[in-house]
């Protein structure tokens, strides 16, 4: 098996052996760890947002310890696709097959449920009633550069909006296609990201695609009904964004008005 890998492992990757159990539950472990990482930070950043404090002061001071890490601290509305919820599901499984209790995991699963849906929180927090809004989506992939829109929060913030009464319009660089074949003509999609604002009452932005990190402003200004994004990926920067006139939610950080 070592010489199979050498190719492999030419830059100094270990390979390390041990039983098929241990191998298996290693995967699950380290996805799992990873997904408990991340769902910590989006819960502090929730906390950052009662107290005052800016979470990516937070992040950035928890991740020069080298025993944490800056890698998976970038909170947000939660993890999706198709490794993340599947092993951490697998291991609770797994555990309640031989009468153990995996609380943290569990507790992970349910704070990821509801960070999904945290901006919708945010958008009903700010217009009290959704009944009649209209509501454009940037991004409906779990992540950027995938098509993938297994367990994406986007589809949770879609059935939360839908079940509120507002309509929904959508634009993601990929995964409209797969989107469509979900919702059908429950909402409606756009073939560019400005055109998806025309007569928008808010931005929601749910993926981190590099094309929405310097749009243009002044189209998105004359497009929207009101300067109002609520971004769940906190893809812009707070001085700019008060620079430009806009009311910005984030997650962690302080709202930005006009």
């Amino acid at each position: 098996m070592r010489e199979l890998y050498k190719p492999f492992v030419r830059q100094g990757n270990p390979i390390i052996f041990m039983d098929e159990k241990s191998a298996e539950l290693t995967k699950y472990a380290a996805n799992s760890f990873l997904a408990t990482k991340i769902t910590f930070m989006n819960e502090i950043a929730n906390f950052c947002e009662k107290v005052g404090a800016d979470v990516d002061d937070v992040r950035i001071g928890i991740g020069s310890d080298s025993r944490i890490g800056k890698r998976f601290l970038f909170p947000g509305i939660g993890f999706g696709g198709s490794c993340f919820p599947k092993d951490v599901q697998a291991l609770v499984k797994s555990g309640k097959e031989v009468g153990h209790n995996f609380q943290i995991i569990d507790a992970v699963l349910k704070v990821n449920e509801g960070q999904k849906i945290r901006l919708i929180e945010k958008v009903e927090n700010y217009f009290g009633n959704l009944k009649g809004k209209k509501l454009a989506i940037w991004g409906l992939a779990f992540k950027p550069d995938t098509d993938d829109i297994r367990e994406a929060p986007a589809l949770y913030m879609i059935d939360e909006l839908l079940a509120k009464g507002a309509s929904v319009v959508a634009y993601d660089p990929e995964a409209m296609e797969n989107v469509k074949a979900v919702y059908g003509s429950k909402i409606t999609f756009s073939e560019n990201q400005y055109d998806v604002l025309k007569g928008a009452d808010a931005l929601l932005i749910a993926t981190e695609w590099s094309a929405f990190r310097n749009p243009d402003w002044e189209t998105m200004k004359k497009n929207l009904n009101e300067k109002l994004i609520f971004d769940g990926r906190n893809l812009f920067e707070l001085d700019e964004m008060k620079e430009m006139g806009f009311y910005y939610e984030s997650i962690g950080r302080k709202t930005i008005l006009p």
